[in-house]
């Protein structure tokens, strides 16, 4: 799932990733990310030209350099994050990670936290897979999201993450449909109930709950419990009374379950 805000990210950076005074040349092929032990200025101007020239996992190495060689500078906080977020743009979203957190442990307080907690939100959610695949990175990508919004409620982060969360939370409300609906070609009726009811409590304000219900409508039936299942088709018609979903549901009612 491609995080859609790019360029607020590389705006939110763009100050970070000023040159420092003085004049330094990013030198040529690889000599420049191999280990040489330079001056602050040039290491930073060296991973700053492979950070324009999209030279993105150069870039982030040579920031880690900076940290590295000159841990105790002013230049080496602002080349943890900057090296965060060039991993992001490579694509490494585990080193991208492990950079923010390392981040986040030496400068907790820093002004420029909420912004690293920001990126490692967004590098769990561009790690989120289809439907079909495990879902633990999607629960980590909810856990990060709900983490910023928790600590920097104000911030415009925590109005991105708000966003994300709601499509975060449908694709895991997707996952349970999925499982549900298996658990149905199995007539496994008790475990597609419980997938479903899932859906129903915990995933309320997803676009799946339509179908939980009328999904749960017909476990509810072939489980020989009409009583539920027309309690099931009741709340789906209060809520979406003009959705197909319904319509099955009332279909199913009216033809398998005794008339009153």
């Amino acid at each position: 799932m491609r995080f859609m805000s790019r360029p607020l990210a590389i705006g939110l950076v763009a100050g970070l990733s000023l040159a420092v005074t003085g004049c330094a040349s990013g030198g040529k092929g690889k000599a420049d990310t191999s280990y040489v032990a330079r001056d602050v200025d040039t290491l930073y101007n060296a991973a700053k030209i492979r950070l324009d020239r999209k030279q993105y996992k150069q870039a982030a190495v040579l920031f880690d350099e900076v940290e590295r060689q000159h841990p105790y500078s002013a230049w080496a906080r602002r080349a943890q994050l900057m090296s965060a977020f060039s991993y992001y743009l490579a694509r490494s979203y585990p080193e991208s990670i492990q950079s923010a957190q390392r981040f986040l442990s030496i400068h907790p307080g820093n002004k420029d936290a909420p912004y690293a907690l920001y990126l490692i939100a967004v590098d769990y959610y561009e790690q989120i897979q289809d439907i079909t695949r495990d879902q633990k990175i999607t629960s980590q990508a909810l856990d990060a999201l709900g983490e910023l919004i928790r600590r920097y409620p104000d911030t415009q982060y925590a109005a991105d993450a708000r966003l994300k969360i709601d499509l975060v939370r449908d694709h895991l409300a997707g996952k349970e449909m999925e499982i549900g609906r298996l658990y149905q070609r199995r007539a496994d009726w008790l475990a597609s109930v419980i997938r479903f009811r899932k859906v129903i409590v915990d995933y309320d304000t997803t676009s799946h709950v339509p179908e939980a219900l009328e999904r749960l409508t017909e476990s509810y039936l072939a489980l020989g419990v009409p009583e539920e299942a027309r309690k099931s088709a009741a709340v789906l018609g209060a809520n979406y009374p003009g959705s197909e979903w319904y319509e099955r549901a009332y279909k199913l009612i009216q033809t398998k379950t005794p008339k009153a």
